[in-house]
């Protein structure tokens, strides 16, 4: 059987890529366009230049001057917009996992589908950051996470802000163990509207400070007329001398302790009665009889919505960033990113233009020609392709790893040691006149 002679329209690819691209055909090419539209918050006029040195120099590196390159030059610059996006991504969760904690609870931003900052004069989508490059400043450490940590443990010691302490009351019946707190309170909470706590107790469960019946004497006797101000030696010589008596000089915190010392004293040995707290049942002893005390005051807070602000109207930081991906990091400016940076996105995106050849060469695996197939390397191209940008990626990401400013801090103090050492060995000068 003869062989069938094929007489094709054309012998040459369709689309075969030129050795140079056009600024000007840049901004039509690319999907979205973050740099090339001149309306947009980060057009560079370097990038358009970028973009079009990047055709030739794929031309190059694939042997545009020896095969045809089944490319067109949008793919090339679509690639190098990729490209450009893809080494922003990476730069931003890097920043993100150096400062993230002291970003924490601040000013988040709103972003378009670009994922550029909205200004202020778009009524749908507004920052107060609007503007700025988040993402290229410097923030103040204020160890966000631990610090938030550390002011929800002061509080449950009373020492810290937004929780407030209230106290309440309630009759001791003779003969009575046993009483409710929560009742109490939550009966008076609903009802008697001069109290501070009125409305704010419900059937939330409340936080017992104190159990006390009566006002502590360590206050009476250290600021009455006799009670030893400024009259004080130190905490095992607590004075009590009149008014002609010499006064001895102390620091103010000397007398701090020892008024805290006292009151220690008086809540540890002045008392002829316990109690013990079981959930919400508060259970005195001994069995109060008609001889004792007649009202008891209990201290206590009310556990405080995790989502809602603060009781006391501050700020606290429940509105704004709780994680990565409501930081308001913008893509990078390119005209931000230097020597290193744009070096990458070259080479990443010739990987890029190497997947999309490698696709358009597998379409098939041979192409038919008079007399003869030629073979295609579609499948050689993809792995390649694929290869090499997890390469550049996990490049990039260790890079970045060593540049954490933890990182930088070991470093410092390694180096320091290290001088150290060095000095150790310098022998030292010997003055000679």
């Amino acid at each position: 059987m003869p062989t069938t002679t094929l007489t094709p329209a054309s012998t040459m690819s369709k689309s075969i890529l030129a050795s140079s691209g056009s600024e000007g055909d840049v901004n039509k090419s690319v999907a979205y366009k973050v740099y090339s539209n001149t309306s947009s918050p980060l057009y560079d006029a370097n990038f358009l230049s970028g973009a079009a040195s990047q055709v030739t120099y794929v031309y190059r590196k694939l042997g545009g001057d020896v095969l045809d390159i089944e490319l067109t030059t949008a793919n090339v610059y679509s690639a190098y917009e990729e490209a450009t996006l893809e080494y922003s991504y990476i730069l931003n969760i890097h920043q993100a996992n150096n400062s993230l904690s002291s970003y924490l609870g601040h000013t988040t931003g709103a972003f378009d589908h670009l994922g550029n900052l909205k200004s202020t004069g778009d009524t749908t989508l507004s920052s107060s950051l609007a503007g700025e490059q988040v993402a290229l400043k410097y923030p103040r450490f204020e160890f966000g996470y631990s610090r938030r940590a550390t002011e929800a443990i002061a509080a449950e010691a009373g020492m810290g802000r937004g929780q407030r302490e209230y106290s309440a009351s309630f009759d001791v019946v003779t003969g009575q163990q046993d009483y409710d707190l929560q009742t109490i309170v939550s009966s008076s909470a609903a009802t008697t509207g001069s109290l501070p706590y009125f409305n704010k107790v419900g059937n939330k469960k409340l936080l017992i400070k104190k159990v006390f019946y009566k006002t502590p004497h360590a206050m009476w006797r250290f600021f009455g007329y006799y009670g030893g101000l400024n009259v004080v030696g130190n905490l095992h010589n607590y004075g009590q001398f009149s008014d002609s008596s010499t006064f001895e000089l102390i620091p103010a915190w000397h007398n701090k302790a020892q008024a805290l010392a006292f009151e220690d004293s008086i809540y540890t040995r002045m008392s002829h009665f316990s109690y013990e707290l079981k959930d919400n049942q508060l259970r005195l002893f001994p069995i109060p009889e008609r001889h004792g005390p007649t009202k008891m005051w209990i201290q206590f807070s009310v556990p405080s919505d995790p989502f809602k602000e603060e009781e006391s109207g501050t700020n606290s930081g429940i509105d704004g960033i709780n994680n990565m991906n409501t930081l308001p990091f913008a893509n990078l400016p390119f005209k931000s990113i230097n020597s290193i940076g744009k070096q990458w996105i070259r080479r990443f995106a010739l990987a890029l233009c190497k997947e999309m050849l490698g696709q358009i060469r597998s379409k098939f695996q041979t192409i038919p020609i008079p007399g003869e197939a030629v073979t295609l390397n579609g499948s050689d191209l993809l792995t390649q392709a694929k290869d090499e940008q997890e390469k550049l990626r996990e490049e990039l990401k260790t890079t970045l790893a060593e540049m954490t400013y933890t990182k930088l801090i070991q470093s410092d103090s390694d180096m320091m040691d290290a001088t150290g050492k060095i000095q150790e060995k310098i022998p030292v000068s010997v003055f000679v006149g």
